[in-house]
C-alpha cells in the first residue's frame, strides 16, 4: 500500500480498463492507499511471465494492484488476493464480479497461505517481515522458481542497506536470503521494488 497512491493515478491515461474501474473504486471509497502505476507496470509485466500460474497477493486494498497483476494474467491464470478489511474487500468485489480468474478472500493476510504456493506472490500487506510481521517462509509460500514482489521501499546507496540512519533489516533479509535471488528494482526516483526469485 502507497501513500497517495490513489491520487497517483489522477489524470493518467491507457490505463488498463480493470485498473481504471479498481481506482475509481478506490477513489469512491476514499481509500488512498492504492498501488502507484509504476509498481502497478511491473506487477503486470510479472504476471504475463507466469502462464498459467497462479499469482497470490496479501492486502487487496480496493484492488488496484490485483487489477494491475490481472491485466498482465494470462486467460488461463488462477488469481488470490486477501483483504482485512470489509470495506475494501467489498470494493475489489465490484471491481471482479464475474471474473472466474479472482479470488478475493476477506481475513487476515496469513490465510492466503491456504492456496500457496504461487508462481507470482506480492506482499504488500504482510509478510514482509515489517512492522513486527513475521516474514513468509518461501519454501512454503513459493514454487521452486516462483517470484517474489515487495514495494515501497526507499532506495539506498549504501552496503548493507539503510533506511532512516540504520541498517533496513528487512530489506537486507530479502536480498540475502539463502533461498531467493533477489534484487531490487527502482520504480519511481523516491521508490523502489524488491523481486526474488526462489532457487
Amino acid at each position: 500500500m502507497s501513500l497517495e497512491g490513489t491520487a497517483s493515478c489522477r489524470g493518467l491515461d491507457g490505463l488498463p480498463a480493470v485498473v481504471a474501474r479498481a481506482v475509481a473504486g478506490a477513489r469512491r471509497a476514499g481509500f488512498e492507499l492504492s498501488c502507484r502505476p509504476a509498481h502497478g507496470r511491473l506487477l503486470s509485466v510479472l504476471a504475463g511471465g507466469i502462464g498459467d500460474g497462479t499469482i497470490g497477493e496479501t492486502g487487496t486494498g480496493c484492488g488496484v494492484g490485483l487489477a494491475w497483476l490481472a491485466s498482465g494474467a494470462s486467460p488461463g491464470a488462477k488469481l488470490v488476493s486477501v483483504e482485512r478489511d470489509p470495506a475494501g474487500a467489498a470494493a475489489a468485489r465490484e471491481v471482479f464480479a464475474g471474473e472466474p480468474r479472482v479470488t478475493l478472500l476477506e481475513d487476515d493476510w496469513t490465510a492466503l497461505e491456504r492456496h500457496a504456493p504461487f508462481d507470482l506472490l506480492s506482499l504488500d500487506g504482510g509478510g514482509q517481515g515489517k512492522r513486527g510481521d513475521p516474514p513468509i517462509d518461501p519454501l512454503v509460500w513459493l514454487r521452486p522458481g516462483g517470484l517474489l514482489v515487495m514495494d515501497d521501499f526507499t532506495p539506498s546507496e549504501a552496503w548493507p542497506p539503510t533506511y532512516a540512519g540504520a541498517v533496513d533489516e528487512v530489506r537486507l533479509m530479502w536480498l540475502t536470503h539463502p533461498l531467493l535471488l533477489a534484487t531490487e528494482i527502482r520504480t519511481e526516483p523516491g521508490l523502489c521494488a524488491i523481486v526474488a526469485r526462489r532457487r
